[in-house]
């Protein structure tokens, strides 16, 4: 079977974004020398650290339907010093038995998970690989905003990090944040390159935010972890840090998650 078409695409475009940030000298290519035209490797230098023909490297950088096998995609991923997270990217795009349908855009969630979070003291919300906020409880709405008056076309966290000027205004650390969502969502944009919804919102976004433009432009991919957010709650003086923890496979929808904020607690004696 052949990588498809949307997804060979992305797959192509993500490697020559590897290429272009990988020097020389990090990639092992200790001699290489000459006027380089490209920043990074050269696709030639790719193709010889991953012991495959500069021909065939270049038709998988220009996204053409190839077969390339899983020692193939090891030998490029370890040419390329890819991270753990990087490599996870790779063979997602890669895997030729993986078929990706359109999500179900839903504003509407299992009330069994609408109850969970209800029960919760922590702010919490479940979204989708959209970012789509289909749920809330009191706590994350008293945190962030008022969801429930936000129109369900623009209820997507992608969108309220930097179209909403309240929700950024109350996350103290909104650049490192921002950075790290819109590569998270980089994930799931190059995952589903057959739903329309994704490249539609990130043209939106890259007209509406210089900031989202520059962030999306460096090609940043992060898979979700636990991941440190500071807020300001209003009326309260000091900000509060909190750790996000995502929990998925709670339905039979793979695609939906929780999201709970835990403050942190800072130990007193950390410092002594």
């Amino acid at each position: 079977m052949t990588v498809t078409n949307n997804k060979a695409k992305a797959m192509g475009a993500f490697l020559k974004s590897r290429r272009e940030r990988l020097t020389p000298k990090d990639a092992g290519l200790e001699f290489a020398s000459g006027q380089r035209k490209t920043p990074g490797l050269r696709r030639e230098e790719v193709a010889v650290l991953a012991g495959v023909s500069v021909t065939y490297y270049t038709w998988l950088e220009q996204g053409r339907d190839l077969t390339p096998s899983r020692e193939v995609i090891d030998s490029i991923a370890q040419a390329l010093r890819l991270s753990s997270a990087e490599k996870s990217h790779l063979y997602q795009l890669w895997n030729p038995h993986t078929s990706e349908a359109p999500l179900a855009a839903s504003a509407v969630v299992d009330p069994q998970m609408q109850k969970i979070i209800d029960q919760l003291t922590y702010p919490s919300h479940i979204t989708n690989e959209r970012s789509e906020v289909l749920a809330w409880n009191k706590a994350a709405q008293e945190m962030f905003a008022d969801f429930a008056s936000i129109p369900v076309h623009e209820r997507y966290f992608i969108r309220l990090l930097f179209e909403d000027t309240e929700v950024r205004h109350r996350i103290v650390n909104i650049e490192e944040f921002a950075s790290y969502s819109v590569a998270v969502f980089r994930t799931y944009y190059d995952k589903h390159r057959d739903d329309p919804w994704f490249e539609e919102t990130v043209e939106k976004l890259i007209r509406n935010s210089a900031e989202f433009e520059r962030i999306w432009s460096q090609y940043d991919i992060q898979l979700k972890k636990v991941n440190r957010i500071i807020l300001q709650h209003p009326g309260v003086h000091q900000p509060v840090p909190y750790d996000i923890h995502s929990l998925v496979n709670l339905s039979d929808r793979p695609d939906i998650h929780i999201c709970i904020y835990t403050p942190v607690i800072e130990d007193p004696d950390a410092d002594r």
